[in-house]
């Protein structure tokens, strides 16, 4: 939005919740709606399963989202927070990416037509992505690992998922250093400062 030199007073009010502000700049034929910034820029998602020790096992090379095939009562019972991908992984079959050994739990209110616990799932990608994936996971030491289970912005079921190689155990020392020194350090600042 460009300056009006005939308009130089300049006023914000604020509308509340709903995220957007209205400017009035000078005399009222030189007022504009406009969202925030920060409104645009802010990434909202709701986070049901994380796998820490994959950050913890493994270097993480990339990381692509990618879609999920789910029923409606995996879908229920991860809308309920319930789900768990900390001994998971993904590997192509068929031409197609599978996840394996998740566990998302029989919803309580299904009846007989709810899902098997440990079934695999079939994951959605563009062709290109999922070549790519493939072709990571031929190098020798690279695996597929999921990183995070969450509902977008949308509400729809995404998958978080990460080329990652085997740390050895020199590696998961050196990181353990790493991360207690930031620890310590930023103990130090905030007795400090």
């Amino acid at each position: 939005m460009g300056e009006n030199p005939a308009c130089p007073k300049k006023i914000i009010h604020n509308l509340g919740t709903t995220g957007k502000s209205f400017l009035s700049i000078g005399n009222n034929n030189c007022t504009a709606f406009h969202t925030t910034m920060a409104s645009q820029d802010q990434h909202r998602y709701r986070l049901v399963a994380q796998n820490r020790k994959a950050r913890h096992a493994y270097f993480i090379d990339d990381s692509v989202e990618a879609g999920i095939v789910l029923t409606g009562t995996e879908v229920k019972s991860l809308r309920a927070g319930r789900g768990n991908i900390a001994e998971s992984y993904a590997r192509h079959q068929g031409g197609e990416l599978y996840l394996y050994n998740s566990y998302v739990p029989e919803y309580g209110a299904g009846s007989y037509h709810n899902h098997e616990p440990r079934r695999p799932r079939k994951l959605l990608l563009h062709k290109r992505e999922m070549a790519r994936l493939i072709a990571a996971t031929q190098e020798k030491g690279a695996t597929l690992v999921p990183l995070s289970i969450y509902f977008n912005e949308r509400g729809i079921a995404k998958l978080d998922l990460g080329v990652a190689r085997g740390k050895k155990q020199h590696d998961k020392r050196e990181t353990d250093k790493k991360r207690d020194w930031q620890r310590e350090k930023a103990r130090i600042m905030r007795e400090k400062g």
